[in-house]
């Protein structure tokens, strides 16, 4: 790739939609994950007592499925970006490398 490809592919407006909604999904994800993330070391910090409290007549402690509740909703966020990545996002790439290959015939 010369520079003037990457300055066409800079300037294409569908690649400055591409970086802004990438960039805008990215960061709701990461959001979401410091609520749940520092939401859980909240509770550890400051409300031990209710991870404390007992599940059923074993052991297992209400602390259990929130930490599980916590990685299993990491899984997950990483699962819906990488779909997205995927899907719409290299469907953007590809429009956009066609379109700036079609201008170079």
């Amino acid at each position: 790739m010369n520079k003037h490809q990457i300055l066409q592919i800079i300037k294409n407006p569908k690649y400055i939609h591409l970086v802004r909604s990438r960039s805008r999904f990215s960061w709701l994800l990461t959001f979401l994950m410091f609520i749940v993330y520092f939401g859980f070391i909240y509770i550890v910090a400051f409300h031990k007592d209710l991870l404390a409290i007992p599940i059923g007549n074993g052991v297992t402690t209400l602390s259990i499925p929130i930490g599980l509740g916590v990685i299993i909703f990491t899984i997950i966020i990483t699962n819906i970006y990488v779909r997205r990545a995927n899907t719409t996002f290299d469907d953007h790439i590809h429009d956009i490398t066609k379109e700036i290959n079609k201008d170079q015939k």
